[in-house]
């Protein structure tokens, strides 16, 4: 278990915000960022990385979007394409869940 800068999981301010107000919940990612029992702090408040899962786009639900911060799965779709230079939504390319919880 290590103690992780929140910006290497969570790559944005809005984002970090959104974790300290309880709207983000887990974070997908193309790489392992961080191993369960890993925990972060943001303003003071400590987050344990609960589950860390390798998976698919294709797997993603629009649970997956809603505890990501987003309506549903395809506002999350155009999210990753707008966020990523020639992005394109593949149900087979592999990422990875990062699920956390306030402590």
């Amino acid at each position: 278990m290590s103690e992780l800068e929140p910006g290497e999981l969570l790559p944005s301010d809005r984002m970090q915000n959104q974790v300290l107000e309880g709207e983000v919940t887990q974070i997908h990612r193309g790489h392992r960022y961080a191993e369960e029992g890993d925990t972060f702090e943001i303003d003071g408040t400590t987050f344990e990385v609960t589950d860390v899962t390798e998976r698919t786009l294709g797997d993603l639900t629009d649970e997956d979007a809603q505890a990501e911060g987003m309506e549903n799965l395809d506002a999350y779709e155009r999210l990753l394409e707008r966020a990523h230079e020639n992005f394109e939504w593949d149900d087979d390319s592999e990422v990875v869940l990062h699920r956390f919880e306030r402590q």
